[in-house]
Protein backbone atom coordinates (compact mmCIF):
# COMPACT_ATOMS: atom_id res chain seq x y z
CA UNK A 1 0.00 0.00 0.00
CA UNK A 2 2.70 2.02 0.80
CA UNK A 3 4.66 1.96 -2.56
CA UNK A 4 1.09 2.55 -4.45
CA UNK A 5 0.93 5.86 -2.60
CA UNK A 6 4.46 6.88 -3.03
CA UNK A 7 3.90 5.74 -6.67
CA UNK A 8 1.07 8.04 -6.70
CA UNK A 9 2.72 11.38 -5.49
CA UNK A 10 5.67 10.82 -7.80
CA UNK A 11 3.39 10.75 -10.58
CA UNK A 12 1.41 13.95 -9.40
CA UNK A 13 5.03 15.62 -8.72
CA UNK A 14 6.14 14.74 -12.75
CA UNK A 15 2.74 16.12 -13.82
CA UNK A 16 3.18 19.36 -12.03
CA UNK A 17 7.25 19.73 -12.81
CA UNK A 18 6.01 21.16 -16.65
CA UNK A 19 3.89 24.00 -15.71
CA UNK A 20 5.12 26.99 -16.34
CA UNK A 21 4.28 29.39 -13.43
CA UNK A 22 3.37 32.78 -14.41
CA UNK A 23 2.65 35.39 -10.90
CA UNK A 24 1.87 38.97 -12.39
CA UNK A 25 3.84 40.12 -8.73
CA UNK A 26 3.92 43.51 -8.47
CA UNK A 27 2.48 46.72 -10.32
CA UNK A 28 3.87 50.78 -9.87
CA UNK A 29 3.53 53.73 -11.37
CA UNK A 30 5.81 54.88 -14.03
CA UNK A 31 5.12 58.72 -15.01
CA UNK A 32 1.50 57.92 -16.71
CA UNK A 33 2.05 54.11 -17.09
CA UNK A 34 1.43 51.29 -15.00
CA UNK A 35 4.90 49.16 -14.71
CA UNK A 36 4.25 45.30 -14.53
CA UNK A 37 6.60 43.06 -13.32
CA UNK A 38 5.97 39.02 -13.62
CA UNK A 39 7.74 36.02 -12.09
CA UNK A 40 8.17 33.00 -14.62
CA UNK A 41 9.27 29.90 -13.19
CA UNK A 42 10.03 27.35 -16.29
CA UNK A 43 9.37 23.92 -14.28
CA UNK A 44 9.97 21.89 -17.32
CA UNK A 45 13.12 20.64 -18.59
CA UNK A 46 13.01 22.77 -21.84
CA UNK A 47 14.23 25.52 -23.11
CA UNK A 48 11.84 28.04 -24.13
CA UNK A 49 12.99 30.33 -27.00
CA UNK A 50 10.13 31.96 -27.86
CA UNK A 51 7.33 32.79 -25.86
CA UNK A 52 5.09 35.66 -27.29
CA UNK A 53 1.78 36.34 -24.57
CA UNK A 54 -1.07 38.05 -25.68
CA UNK A 55 -2.14 40.06 -22.44
CA UNK A 56 -5.74 41.93 -21.88
CA UNK A 57 -5.99 44.56 -19.40
CA UNK A 58 -9.59 45.35 -17.65
CA UNK A 59 -9.96 48.87 -15.78
CA UNK A 60 -11.80 48.68 -12.26
CA UNK A 61 -15.28 48.21 -14.29
CA UNK A 62 -14.30 45.45 -15.65
CA UNK A 63 -13.69 46.93 -19.31
CA UNK A 64 -11.19 46.40 -21.67
CA UNK A 65 -8.72 48.78 -21.80
CA UNK A 66 -5.53 47.81 -22.83
CA UNK A 67 -4.25 45.37 -25.29
CA UNK A 68 -0.70 43.99 -25.03
CA UNK A 69 1.77 41.18 -26.62
CA UNK A 70 4.94 40.61 -23.86
CA UNK A 71 7.99 38.65 -25.15
CA UNK A 72 8.42 36.40 -22.40
CA UNK A 73 11.67 34.44 -23.57
CA UNK A 74 14.02 33.29 -23.24
CA UNK A 75 12.65 30.96 -20.29
CA UNK A 76 15.51 28.36 -19.81
CA UNK A 77 14.52 25.05 -18.20
CA UNK A 78 14.53 25.10 -14.61
CA UNK A 79 15.10 29.34 -14.16
CA UNK A 80 13.31 31.36 -12.13
CA UNK A 81 12.66 34.74 -14.51
CA UNK A 82 11.18 38.04 -14.07
CA UNK A 83 10.40 40.44 -17.09
CA UNK A 84 9.23 43.85 -16.56
CA UNK A 85 6.67 45.79 -18.91
CA UNK A 86 5.00 49.24 -19.05
CA UNK A 87 1.36 49.81 -19.75
CA UNK A 88 1.13 52.98 -21.39
CA UNK A 89 -1.30 55.58 -20.68
CA UNK A 90 -3.10 53.32 -18.05
CA UNK A 91 -2.48 54.40 -14.25
CA UNK A 92 -1.62 51.57 -11.99
CA UNK A 93 -4.66 52.60 -9.90
CA UNK A 94 -7.33 51.97 -12.94
CA UNK A 95 -6.11 48.59 -13.82
CA UNK A 96 -8.51 46.23 -12.39
CA UNK A 97 -7.43 42.84 -13.68
CA UNK A 98 -5.15 41.26 -16.24
CA UNK A 99 -6.28 38.58 -18.92
CA UNK A 100 -3.51 36.10 -19.72
CA UNK A 101 -5.63 35.61 -23.32
CA UNK A 102 -3.39 33.33 -25.48
CA UNK A 103 0.31 32.34 -26.31
CA UNK A 104 0.77 34.34 -29.66
CA UNK A 105 3.82 32.46 -30.28
CA UNK A 106 5.72 29.32 -28.21
CA UNK A 107 8.84 27.06 -29.62
CA UNK A 108 11.32 25.05 -27.51
CA UNK A 109 14.99 23.61 -28.89
CA UNK A 110 12.50 21.34 -31.09
CA UNK A 111 10.50 23.85 -32.65
CA UNK A 112 6.99 25.63 -32.56
CA UNK A 113 4.65 24.36 -30.22
CA UNK A 114 1.28 24.84 -29.92
CA UNK A 115 0.18 23.33 -26.15
CA UNK A 116 1.92 26.24 -24.02
CA UNK A 117 -1.51 27.88 -23.17
CA UNK A 118 -2.28 24.59 -21.46
CA UNK A 119 1.03 24.57 -19.27
CA UNK A 120 0.98 27.85 -17.73
CA UNK A 121 -0.57 28.44 -14.20
CA UNK A 122 -1.36 32.03 -13.73
CA UNK A 123 -1.44 32.98 -10.09
CA UNK A 124 -1.13 37.41 -9.03
CA UNK A 125 -0.29 38.48 -5.26
CA UNK A 126 -3.48 40.13 -3.38
CA UNK A 127 -4.87 42.20 -4.37
CA UNK A 128 -4.07 41.59 -8.03
CA UNK A 129 -6.09 39.80 -10.34
CA UNK A 130 -4.27 37.59 -13.41
CA UNK A 131 -6.92 35.26 -15.03
CA UNK A 132 -6.29 32.49 -17.67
Amino acid sequence: MTALILGCASAAQAEGSGALKIELNKLEAQGEACRAYLVLENGSDRDFTELKLDMVMFDGEGIVSKRLAVQAAPLPAGKTSLKVFDIRDMPCERLGRVLLNDVMACGDETGARNDCLAQIEATAQAPLSFIK
